[in-house]
């Protein structure tokens, strides 16, 4: 056994905790030893990593079985926050101090604890513990003083478990609920299976995939110790700069709501029996991802009737799955802030969306109130505002202690009704018994041999191959030949990181020093995709780095390319998210674009280009210089081979825009559901895809033309294979009512979708209800409305092959 001072293993007995039934009789479980390598010594002195910056490479590996099998649960029925305190909780809530309920609404971050040697300082979280008496951590990647670069689930879980020995010994003796940013499966932890960023797996259309990512997500969380899921994003892409868009789920409020819905009940399903589930925590509510300019925080301005109409649907979603905790947004909405908001954290949050969980802050923004925005004087009067105005729970205070002690005083001066700091006090400690911690608070060491499965990794293959969206391709360029001589340009296509993105080992991904090494073997880059299908090593030249600037070869490029057959583009850009990410223009830089141009205007030879982004960029004459294009968005780790295979016609796309794809700078707030007398002509269209084989279809049948309120109607298509592919196949159910009194409608509307794979010469006939109901829409006023008026129905509107059936809208 191997120690040091980040694995320092407390001794200190189970305490119980008299008046709570809760905590009268201890702990049942004791924390589980797990062995760790240890950091470098030299004559029994602890070293500093060589080079600070990059730190520690952590050489642990979990075993990663190659399968398993975990205890299966019911998560078909709706379980979710009770408005109601169990007994025993609320015993436990009349029987803390009023510092002891403060410090529950406290979150500090992970680096409280961590000593100037980069490894856990014990004295200091004794102290945080005895004095503050923290309800809650967090985890973020900035990773500014820790020791290890990122830590694998043995030093994670036994790093949790010591954190949480001295949380159950001192102060409120109340084991702490650990929240992380689990984007994209356990993205944070060394060798967790990652996924596709959430903008592919709304490319899939098959909310199976975002069911998968959270479910192994969940389950790889859990190994380390961690009970918290900060995710998913019901965000909507309203404005294509938004650094945030790779993490949303498409400009579009059905599909989004869906693929919100079923990421919920993957992370979370029976969390209150389920062990391997955590808390999911929907965010962020919103409007975040409406800024007026494409930055980061900018100001929100939504009228009112379309922020019910399009941005709230998503998050209503997350409220029927059950989902646990909700983040509120970052900034203001119409000029009043978020957190300090009546009519949207009660009205329309708790009254009208009938959420009764907990509600936590985002990074810091009780205190942003005051030392950025200006919108309250001082903390306590940040602190005061957010308690009687909003429904706040949980502060996430990041690094002090402000908000509990502005509580405290404020509850002691007669401003603050203790009633409303037990409302939240409540809700947190029943969100800590509903996972168990009250149980057991330790990590799970069962599940650790379970991180980084083979069985895990094949799905994230395939929702990689599902992702990719093939959104041009003249004279069958693709799939690309054994025979054929490929000449491949780009930093992405020898990356793993850059085709990963942001919230990937780190906030930002990789560092500069770190490369893809500290992927380890968790992946694989497109490059040994090729090689993986070829069977040779594929002819590469990186020509520009991934900021789009001239970089290894670039002038040898163009000479190469009239020797090869063909020429693939990777066109990326550099992994960011949040105010890191910014940017002033969706054109891309000029070198990139240049070098693109030279090999159209210099040779013979065929352009594919592969865009492997975050947003999409302006791709201006190159989308007539390219004979391929196919956006593979930001598909993980694991999507090397994928790629390869579609690209060499192992597999067919399947893939579908989740966004609307500008042409220019102007259109980046465009969405495909703009009024219909607007122009809409995108570069590529919201739905727009294809696959390598014909896919025909049939006339819409429909079972009666006239929809009524309470009458539904059966949609029918048929779609036939006649190539030679399997081919998994979307099909989407668009309306457009045509004439709709006083209020103008959208260009389309998704209603409905279905995936399924249909085999070479076969047929698959696919059936969709449509509601009156779904035609209604908010008025100014804010009632939901029904008027009259001829609509059509469009399957796969904006594809060669969609097909129209025309049906009237009754308003009674």
């Amino acid at each position: 056994m191997k120690y040091s001072r980040l694995f320092y293993f407390l001794t200190t007995a189970s305490v119980a905790i008299v008046n709570s039934q809760l905590l009268n009789s201890g702990y049942s479980a004791q924390q589980p030893v797990i062995d760790v390598i240890g950091v470098k010594k030299q004559n029994g002195v602890v070293c500093l990593p060589d080079f600070f910056p990059l730190k520690d490479y952590d050489p642990m590996r979990p075993a990663s079985v190659p399968t398993y099998s975990l205890p299966k649960y019911d998560e078909e029925n709706f379980t979710g926050p009770n408005a109601e305190l169990d007994s025993d909780v609320l015993a436990l809530l009349n029987s803390l101090t009023l510092e002891e309920k403060a410090g529950q609404m406290n979150q500090v971050h992970i680096d409280m604890f961590i000593g100037c040697d980069g490894l856990i300082n014990i004295t200091a979280a004794e102290i945080i513990f005895e004095e503050w008496k923290v309800g809650s951590v967090i985890e973020l990647a900035l990773d500014q003083i820790r020791r290890w670069n990122i830590n694998s689930p043995q030093r994670f879980a036994n790093f949790t478990n010591t954190i949480q020995s001295i949380a159950i010994s001192r102060g409120s003796r109340i084991p702490v609920i650990w929240g992380i940013d689990t984007i994209r499966g356990a993205n944070l932890i060394k060798g967790a299976t990652m996924f596709p960023a959430p903008i592919n797996m709304a490319a899939t259309f098959d909310p199976t995939h975002a069911y998968n990512m959270g479910r192994i997500g969940a389950k790889d969380t859990r190994s380390a110790g961690l009970h918290w899921a900060f995710s998913p994003l019901a965000d909507i892409s309203r404005h294509k700069m938004f650094s945030r868009n790779f993490e949303n789920f498409g400009e579009d409020t059905y599909l989004s709501g869906e693929m919100v819905y079923h990421n919920v009940k993957g992370l979370q399903g029976d969390y209150k029996n389920d062990r391997t589930k955590v808390a999911a925590c929907v965010k962020h509510f919103i409007g975040y991802s409406s800024p007026k300019n494409g930055q980061d925080r900018d100001n929100v301005e939504v009228p009112w009737n379309i922020l019910l109409e399009y941005l709230i649907p998503p998050f209503k979603r997350a409220v029927d799955a059950g989902v646990a905790t909700f983040m509120e947004n970052y900034g203001q909405v119409n000029h009043q802030s978020t957190i300090l908001s009546k009519k949207l954290l009660n009205e329309l949050l708790r009254d009208q969306l009938g959420f009764n969980g907990t509600l936590v802050t985002d990074f810091a923004e009780v205190n942003n109130q005051w030392n950025w925005y200006n919108t309250a004087f001082d903390a306590e009067d940040s602190t005061k505002i957010s308690l009687l105005n909003g429904s706040l729970d949980m502060a996430m205070t990041a690094s002090d202690n402000l908000y509990a002690n502005s509580t405290i005083n404020l509850v002691k001066a007669g401003l603050v009704d203790i009633k409303r700091v037990d409302q939240s006090v409540g809700r947190i400690l029943q969100l800590k018994k509903d996972l168990g911690l009250f149980q057991n608070p330790y990590a799970d060491p069962s599940l650790i041999d379970t991180v980084g499965s083979n069985q895990d990794v094949v799905l994230s293959r395939n929702a990689a191959r599902e992702s990719l969206i093939l959104l041009k391709n003249e004279k069958r360029v693709l799939p690309l030949a054994t025979t054929d001589k490929v000449l491949f340009v780009g930093a992405a296509f020898d990356s793993i990181n850059d085709i990963t993105g942001a919230w990937s080992v780190h906030w930002q991904g990789a560092t500069e020093y770190e490369g893809d090494n500290i992927y380890d073997i968790y992946g694989e880059t497109i490059r040994a995709g090729v090689k993986n299908v070829t069977g040779s090593e594929p002819n590469y030249i990186i020509g520009y780095n991934i900021t789009g600037n001239r970089s290894v070869g670039y002038d040898d490029v163009v000479k190469a390319a009239r020797m090869a057959d063909k020429v693939v583009f990777l066109l990326g850009e550099k992994p960011s998210t949040e105010g890191i990410g910014n940017i002033k223009t969706l054109r891309m830089a000029k070198d990139q674009y240049n070098l693109v141009r030279s090999v159209s205007q210099q040779t013979e030879t065929s352009i594919v280009l592969l865009l492997a982004q975050n947003r999409p960029f302006s791709l201006e004459e190159l989308v007539t210089d390219a004979s391929a294009i196919m956006n593979i968005g930001l598909p993980g780790p694991y999507s090397g081979i994928p790629i390869a295979e579609v690209l060499y016609g192992k597999a067919s796309p399947s893939g579908r825009q989740p966004y609307s794809y500008p042409k220019l700078d102007y259109q980046a707030p465009v969405t495909y559901y703009t009024p219909q007398w607007n122009e809409y002509d995108p570069e590529f269209a919201f739905g727009q895809g294809m696959g390598y084989n014909n896919i025909t279809y049939s006339e819409v049948t429909v079972s009666s033309t006239d929809l009524s309120p309470g009458k539904p109607i059966k949609v029918s298509v048929t779609a036939t294979n006649n190539g030679i592919w399997e081919q998994n196949e979307p099909v989407l159910m668009f309306t457009t009512q045509l004439v709709r009194r006083s209020y103008v409608s959208e260009h389309y509307r998704l209603r409905a979708f279905d995936k399924h794979v249909i085999a070479p010469g076969t047929s698959k006939t696919f059936t969709f209800t449509l509601t009156a109901e779904e035609m209604s829409f908010i008025d100014l006023d804010m009632n939901r409305a029904l008027a009259e008026g001829p609509v059509n129905i469009t399957m796969n509107a904006f594809n060669e092959n969609a097909k129209i059936a025309s049906i009237y809208l009754h308003e009674k």
